[in-house]
This record gives structure tokens, C-alpha cells and sequence, in this order.
């Protein structure tokens, strides 16, 4: 009877113990799902196609970006006789962000095109569902960039002064996740400048930039951006034949790496030259190829377990 009393007793303080243990490790299942903070962006990478996304690095994160562009693919100067332009490179680019905090990025980097050198600073200033009431609609950013043409002149007078040689390029960047697969852009611009290759073309020059995501699976992307240059302060009666820079692509996401595959009109990579000197057309066979690898490098590993990103 004592036997029967104990293994009794013994069976209801185990199922006490079990139920206690079910109830902690779902109260700390719950504590830990509300604390997390998890970082789930409008978009993939800093970058679209050719122009800035709202995204900017996380803190103390390096972001090691090559781009290329390649030839026309069609028309006069491309077809067979350069591989369908994969002969010809019209620019490349390296360049380095980093992230002050979660929301200050700087960067440097280096075009082949007017040997350009480039840095920019930009800062998140709104978060869409941030705040203290959670429901901000939109994200906002805010992009500085400054450019510096290190060639040699192709004349003696074309910097009259050194000042000519930098240009400046201003942009405060809107975007909304619309859906978990969709977001969009709204990105208006002012270019300052000095030089330009007509008179009647302004050295203050307004943009007005779109851009558009697609989340096609867990990894890939459809990704497009398009920027009105013509029509805004522009002459339509200037010599040169200037156009409207449209890219599209895919977005791979392969771990720390994000690998782009681009077709664009623009043969330039920074704003500062794609924006006033896009020179090709889509019509007339003036699209390109173009690629984009993206390395991104934690240099300080946050001590909260609880922050997770999605971003990369």
C-alpha cells in the first residue's frame, strides 16, 4: 500500500514538473518572440539598379561593391563584333559603405569613367512602422554624394577652375513595402554642376526617380528603376541627344553576397554622370549588360542575440 501511495505521488509531481516546464518554455517562447527585433527591409540591397534604395548598411557593417557595365548590345557599336558589347567595358566601379550606425552610412568608391572618385553620406531618417506608435508609412532617406574628376582635360579650357571638376548630387529617397513581395521608390534629385557640354544646358539639374521591387522567391528578385531627366529644367532644343536612364534586373541573394545581373541605357554607374549624361536609347540598340557583386563584412558582432537582419 506504501509502494502504491508512493509511485502515486511520484507520477502526479512528475506531471507537475512536466506541465511547469511545458508552461516556462512557452512564456519564454512568448518573452523572446516579442523582444526580437527583426529587420525585414523594403529592399534587398542599397542599391536597385542604378539608383540608391532607402536601405542603408547596419552598424559597423562594410559593404565591398563591384559594378560593371559593359558595351551596347545592339546598334552601331555593338552586335557580333563585340560580343554583343562584352568586348567593350564603359565603366566599372569599387567602392566601400559602411555603417556608422543602423542609420548613417558612408561610402567611397571609384569610377573608370572621368576616373571619378565619389563619397557620399546617407542617413535613414524615417522608418516605415517606426516610431513610437509603429506605423510610420514610409520609409525616408537622404543621400549626399560628392563627385571629383581626376582625368586629364580633353582641352585646355575645360576647367576653367578647379571647383569645376566636383559635382554635387542631392536626393532625398520615399519608399513603402506595399506587400512582403512588393515595394516601391519615389526619389527626387538636384544635380549641381559646373561643366557642362552645352551653354543652354543647366548646371543645376532636376531628376525625378522610380523604382520598383518584386520578390520573385525566398532569394531572387525582379528589381527596375527609372529616372526623368528630360522635361523637368532640361531644353528639349539642346545639340547632344540625351536620355532618360531605365534599368531592370534580377537580385540573387546567396548568403553574404548579393549578385546582381542588369540591363540599362546608362554606360555610367554614379548619379553624377548617369543622371545628365545617359547618351543611349533603348529603341536604338544603346541597352547594356551589366553585374553587380556585393560582400558584405560584420567588422563588430552586436552582443544582442536578439537582433537578426534580413538584408543580406
Amino acid at each position: 500500500m506504501i509502494r502504491k501511495y508512493t509511485l502515486t505521488a511520484f507520477l502526479i509531481m512528475l506531471c507537475n514538473v512536466l506541465f511547469a516546464q511545458s508552461v516556462d518554455s512557452l512564456l519564454n517562447t512568448m518573452v523572446d518572440s516579442s523582444a526580437l527585433k527583426t529587420h525585414n527591409p523594403t529592399f534587398k540591397s542599397t542599391r536597385i539598379v542604378l539608383s540608391h534604395s532607402t536601405e542603408t548598411q547596419k552598424a559597423h557593417d562594410l559593404d565591398m561593391r563591384i559594378r560593371h557595365h559593359f558595351g551596347d548590345i545592339g546598334g552601331e557599336f555593338g552586335s557580333g563584333h563585340t560580343l554583343y558589347g562584352l568586348d567593350v567595358a564603359s565603366d566599372l566601379f569599387i567602392g566601400f559603405d559602411y555603417g556608422i550606425t543602423d542609420k548613417l552610412t558612408v561610402s567611397i568608391g571609384r569610377s573608370k569613367h572621368d576616373e571619378l572618385y565619389n563619397g557620399f553620406i546617407k542617413y535613414k531618417i524615417f522608418e516605415q512602422n517606426g516610431g513610437q506608435s509603429h506605423n510610420f508609412p514610409v520609409n525616408v532617406t537622404f543621400l549626399a554624394q560628392m563627385a571629383w574628376i581626376t582625368r586629364k582635360p580633353f582641352a585646355t579650357n575645360e576647367f576653367p577652375s578647379y571647383a569645376n571638376r566636383f559635382t554635387y548630387f542631392l536626393q532625398p529617397l520615399i519608399s513603402r513595402r506595399i506587400t512582403e513581395r512588393i515595394s516601391l521608390q519615389l526619389a527626387p534629385a538636384l544635380l549641381l554642376r559646373k561643366n557642362t557640354t552645352e551653354i543652354n544646358d543647366p548646371d543645376n539639374l532636376f531628376s525625378l526617380g522610380f523604382a520598383g521591387r518584386m520578390k520573385l522567391t525566398k532569394r531572387l528578385s525582379f528589381v527596375a528603376d527609372y529616372t526623368f531627366v528630360n522635361g523637368l529644367n532640361r531644353p528639349k532644343t539642346l545639340v547632344q541627344q540625351f536620355y532618360n536612364p531605365l534599368g531592370v534586373g534580377l537580385e540573387i541573394e546567396t548568403g553574404g553576397h548579393v549578385f546582381s545581373l542588369n540591363f540599362m541605357n546608362s554606360e555610367y554607374i554614379s548619379e553624377n554622370s548617369f543622371i545628365p549624361d545617359t547618351k543611349k536609347s533603348w529603341k536604338h540598340g544603346g541597352v547594356r549588360f551589366g553585374f553587380t557583386i556585393s560582400r558584405n563584412f560584420t567588422l563588430y558582432k552586436s552582443k544582442d542575440k536578439n537582433i537578426q537582419s534580413k538584408i543580406y
